[in-house]
């Protein structure tokens, strides 16, 4: 089984439900995500209806850190409703991984100006 996807999917999970409203196209997101990874449609299936605890992240590589994050971001931007539960949730979610909150900011006000590779090296290197 792998962990960094399960954990990552499991995150994604909790934060389509931050708003209270899990939208379509953020479940389908979280279902693309799974299949790109090979990561059995029935296990994200399972997480959705029992999400689990979301344990210590900082083992992870800065790669890894930055996808979770990146992708978090995605999720939030993904049913052009964005809601402060889901912000709240991803400063959490950013200290959790190491990073300072502010690097939220600068993912809503950047995605879609720069490429994720720009954005990649200005969150490790300034943010991280």
């Amino acid at each position: 089984m792998d962990v960094v996807t399960r954990k990552h999917l499991n995150i994604l999970i909790q934060l389509a439900e931050a708003d209270k409203h899990f939208a379509k196209a953020e479940r389908e997101m979280i279902f693309k995500i799974a299949k790109e990874r090979n990561f059995p449609e029935n296990e994200v299936q399972e997480l959705i209806r029992n999400p689990e605890p979301i344990d210590s992240l900082g083992a992870l590589a800065p790669d890894q850190k930055f996808e979770y994050l990146f992708t978090s971001i995605e999720l939030i931007l993904v049913d052009q409703n964005v809601f402060e539960s889901e912000i709240i949730f991803c400063k959490s979610l950013a200290i959790k991984l190491g990073f300072k909150k502010s690097i939220i900011e600068f993912f809503v006000a950047n995605i879609d100006k720069m490429s994720k590779n720009a954005l990649k090296e200005i969150a490790i290197q300034e943010y991280l």
